[in-house]
Order: C-alpha cells, then structure tokens, then sequence
C-alpha cells in the first residue's frame, strides 16, 4: 500500500537504521528508509533498509505475517518505506560483521511504500561501474552511496572540529561580502554584472584576503570563517571552480607566532578526528631545499626518493645535451631508483614521454650493473662519459647493482618540475609509501616575486600583500629575486592545504612593494585603493593563513578528487550535469543588466 500524504504519527521511526544493537533486543521499533538491497529466499524476504544514519536488516516472513510479505513482493530497490518490527538476535551464522547493526535483525510486523521509485539509472553500490558524467548527472542518487555518503558526513565532522578548535583559540567568526571589487591579480575572477549601475560589474572573491586585512586593521585580533570562493581557471582533480577555505587572520604576531597557533590546531584537528594521535609534530622545509630535493615546493615526503643535482660532475662532460645545458645556466639532476634496474623499455619510454609533457627534450637511463668499474652502466651514455665520472656519479647517488638511475637535463625550472612529477608517479606506481600514512610538512621562506611567462616584470609569488624576510630588504629594489618571502605553506602527501604570510602593515613599505612589481600609485589606488588608505590608519602588524576545505578533507579521508567530498561538484567544463548550468538567460534578463550578447566564435 502507497502511504498519502501527510505523514501519520504511528509511522514516523522510532530509531535510525544505524543504532540498533543488541541491547535493544526484543523492543518493539519503527524505522523509515530506502530499501538497499532486496533478496527473496521464497517464503522470506530480506530487506536490508537505509537511512542517512546506517543500515539494518529487515526480515519478512510469509507464515507469520502474510499480509506483509505480499506487499514486499512488490518493492524494490530505493523504495522509501516504513516497518514496524521486532528487535531479534540473528543466528550466529548470520552475524554480518561489515554492518554496525550486524549481530541483529527486525522481523517485520508491518510495513507501508512512503514513495516508491523509477528503475535507477545505475545500481546504488560502493563499486559502481556507472560513468561519472552519469553518476554527476543523478547526483543525488550518487550520494546515497555508503562511501560517498560517509564522505559528505566526514567533511562536516572536520568543519565542526575546526570550528571548535578556532573558537577554543580565541578567534572570532566573521563574514565578508561575495559581491565586490574586481582586483585583477592572480587567477581569473567570476564577473557578476550590476543592474542598478550599467555596465558596471561586481567579482565573486578568488579569497577574502583584502577584507580580512581590513578586519585587522578594524581592532578584531583574530578572525576566521568557513567561506566559498572562486576561481574562473582551468580545472584537476583538486580544483573547482568554486571552493571552501577555512580563512585566518591574526594581528599582533610575527611569523613563528603563526606557524605555532595552526599546527597546534591541525595536531587537535586531526587527532580528533582519526580519535587517536596520528600527527605528534610538524617538520619544516624550506622552499630552496624543497625544490632541490623534491623538484616541488609541496613535496610528498613519504618516500625517501630525491632527486640528486650531478651537474658539478658533468659540467665538462662530452655529452652536449648535459654539458650545453649546465653552460646556458641549467642544470643536470637525477633520480636513483633501488632495485629497478630490470624496467622494461615500455616503461622507460612511457617515462620519458611523461617528461617531455612537462618541458624535458628527453629523459636519459642507467641500468646499474656494478657501483664501480668498466661495465658498471648498460646505458648509450657510455659512449660520452669515462669510467671515472660513472664511478663518481654511482656515488653521488648511491647507486648500487639492480638500480636504475634516470637522469634530465635542462633548465631549473623544466628539470625539478618533470624529475618531481615522476617522482610522485613512480612513488604511487612502486608502491614506495603506505597510502594511509599522512607525513605534514612546512614549507618556508618562498621567493617573494617570481619572473612573469616573458620575462618582462616580476609578479608577487604569494600576493602583493606580502612581507619580504627582514634581512633580505636590502635587495628589494635592487634585485628582487633574492628576496625572500614571510610566507609558509602547510603540505600533506604532495598536497598545499593551506598557505598564507606576514603582511605588509605600514604604506611606505607596500608602495615600495609595488614599485618592485611594476605597480604605479594611481594602479595601486585604482585596484587597492581602500585597503592602502585603511593601512594610514594604524594597521597593526598582522599575517594569517587560508586552507583549502575540500583539498583538506580528501586527504585526510584517503579520496583521489575533491569532487568525492563535494556534494554538488562541477566536471572540468565547469558545468553542474545534475541542473544542466551554466544556462542561457532569457533576453529580458539581459535587458534588465544592460548587456547585449555578441558571441565570439572561438574556433575562427
């Protein structure tokens, strides 16, 4: 029988599908649900129900209650029903140690179809083989998946554990606008036109940097809020379009002041959530020896695979590509692969092609057959290097019989970033670390600009906002590449989760700081304008920090993508499958905002 509406009194559960135990044998109980999984043994069916808070099995028997076993013959799978039933043991044989509730059943004593349902799209199981654009498109179904759904519950648990752990550090939840100035910086923005003001338009926030200065400047010591924001920009599988950051500011404090406050939070944070103490202390790095012996300023420090710089011994070397690649100002760096030396050709050229894709003109090999001697490489580079600078290289990296050394040259910044991304790629393909293991690291002291794609100007590594080291303010003008940065990022397992810096408090020195980054004043007014004007007002010394929600709960929940935490992601079009957006508008609304469409055909 299909239940009308309203809902009566008499069937609204009693329980959740996911509490009942043993000592609650014998009670009489009421649960709602979908129906899960449905199996008819003849005279017997076996329901197992679920709700938002777990699972438990139903049984019907057709000899004690007939009634009830006609109706379930005709349910199926994702049914919403509700039972009245029994508390009963189940057999010792049939004890389901996978399911919280699996040492007890309820024997159906009546039942009724609250809604029933269309035959699914794909099955609602953990190991689907559903496509993901199908699985995006019925969302909803997708997330009544057990490890989906656990997923979503984890990621609000990490939300309420950091709120907690904020709050007992005395910082104060506040919140920022989404609607507002357009500060061309940094990734592309989200342009929200104006009604009210023709041709004008309003940018959804890439962070609430800006305004949490202002909070600062304001006299609010510590602030953070939970916040979406966007970023119009190319998207992976730890980026959407639109993210959460749990976002911080401090006043009062220096850079070590920081570092202390947010690792004791992650400590708490994480400990709690995994109940037991899974992270004792946080090392540091800094981003040059990062970037040395990881090719990565967010380096996955659970395998012990570096890569090792050979270019003071090939410097002279009669290979071109190597010796050429030194003089130009490159360099020559490797990694030593233990007991690989038996990679088949496949493989090394599947290597190779991975890091041409990353800028490299090639990637040279050594299967290592002996540490020392004649015949200690089977390589074509025998040919160009003599016994000498082999033996010498073997020891540099430690190089023993059955390894396999590969080794790329080229410029700095081409090396360490195809040499890094086939380090984290053998790392995972090798199994060279425990894929549960969470090793956190800071990363400090990073460049404060950087060299724009041409080469023409430098651009801010971090933000504009960013306060150079002291005792490197003596190169700010007069050469900015050395200048290091206050700024430190917090990496887990090859991931950024958070980064952030010691601010620029006085106006003199961010004027200076513009000067460097090619800024005139009226540029500087036209795109910072209130916040210049806000630090002549007594801005105190301030710095903070921002962590990517969603990157930080698929880490610490093992998931591959951030979209297996995000209830309603977009696909890498950034499009929503489920509500079929982004969608055109209708000509009256455009009239409404002033715009009239002239669409440029791209492809011409």
């Amino acid at each position: 029988m299909l239940l009308s509406s309203p809902f009566p009194e008499q069937w609204k559960r009693s329980h959740s599908c996911g509490e009942l135990r043993n000592d609650k044998v014998g009670l009489s109980v009421r649960l709602n649900g979908w129906i899960a999984n449905r199996r008819d043994l003849g005279n017997l069916i076996f329901l197992v129900l679920r709700d938002g808070r777990g699972k438990t099995q139903i049984v019907i028997d057709g000899e004690k209650t007939p009634a009830v076993y006609q109706e379930a013959k005709h349910m199926r799978q994702e049914f919403v029903i509700a039972v009245k039933g029994e508390v009963r043991m189940r057999p010792p044989s049939m004890i389901n140690d996978a399911m919280a509730t699996g040492a007890i059943e309820v024997l159906a004593e009546d039942l009724i179809v609250l809604n029933a349902s269309a035959v699914l799209p794909f099955p609602i199981t953990d190991k689907t083989d559903a496509s993901d654009t199908l699985r995006l498109k019925y969302r909803y179904l997708d997330l009544r998946r057990d490890e989906l759904h656990e997923n979503i519950l984890n990621r609000a648990k990490i939300a309420r554990l950091l709120r907690e752990s904020m709050e007992a550090y005395g910082f104060t939840d506040i919140e920022t606008p989404f609607l507002y100035k357009s500060t061309p910086e940094g990734a592309r923005e989200f342009l929200v036109p104006s009604r009210i003001a023709a041709g004008q338009f309003y940018a959804l926030p890439q962070s609430p940097q800006l305004f949490k200065q202002i909070l600062m400047v304001a006299g609010f010591d510590r602030y953070y809020q939970i916040v979406k924001c966007f970023r119009d920009e190319d998207l992976r599988a730890d980026r959407q379009p639109e993210f959460t950051q749990l976002d911080c500011e401090m006043s009062f404090v220096d850079q070590e002041d920081i570092i202390t406050t947010f690792t004791a939070i992650m400590t708490q944070v994480v400990n709690a959530y995994f109940a037991r103490p899974v992270l004792q202390a946080i090392p540091r790095l800094t981003y040059a020896q990062a970037m040395a012996d990881y090719g990565s300023d967010k380096p996955d420090t659970r395998f012990e695979l570096k890569l090792r710089d050979l270019s003071p011994l090939l410097k002279d070397c009669d290979f071109k590509v190597f010796a050429q690649a030194i003089a130009s100002g490159g360099i020559v760096n490797a990694l030593c692969l233990t007991q690989q030396g038996e990679m088949t050709r496949k493989r090394l050229d599947e290597m190779e092609e991975l890091a041409k894709q990353h800028g490299l003109k090639g990637l040279a090999w050594a299967k290592i057959k002996a540490a020392s001697g004649k015949d200690a490489w089977q390589s074509s580079l025998t040919r160009f290097l003599d016994e000498a600078t082999i033996d010498s290289i073997n020891t540099q990296l430690g190089a023993k019989a059955g390894d396999l050394v590969l080794i790329a040259a080229g410029s700095y910044s081409v090396v360490k970033s195809a040499l890094g991304t086939l380090r984290n790629k053998l790392g995972k393909e090798l199994g060279l670390y425990d894929p549960k293991q969470l090793n956190f690291l800071w990363v400090v002291e990073f460049p404060l600009v950087e060299r724009d794609a041409e080469d023409t100007r430098w651009l801010a590594k971090h933000h504009p906002f960013t306060s150079p080291m002291d005792e490197d303010l003596v190169w700010l003008e007069s050469d900015p590449g050395r200048v290091r940065a206050k700024a430190y990022d917090l990496v887990c397992n090859g991931y950024e989760l958070g980064g952030g810096s010691i601010r620029i408090h006085r106006e003199d020195m961010q004027e200076t700081q513009f000067r460097v980054l090619g800024l005139s004043r009226e540029e500087a007014d036209k795109k910072f304008g209130f916040l210049l004007e806000a630090l002549k007002y007594g801005a105190p010394p301030h710095g903070g920090i921002a962590f990517g929600l969603d990157r930080t709960v698929m880490v610490l929940t093992g998931c591959d993508a951030i979209r297996d935490i995000i209830p309603f992601p977009k696909t890498q079009k950034a499009a929503c499958l489920m509500t079929s957006s982004p969608a055109p508008v209708s000509t009256e609304a455009l009239n409404d905002l002033h715009i009239k469409l002239n669409i440029c055909n791209l492809e011409e």
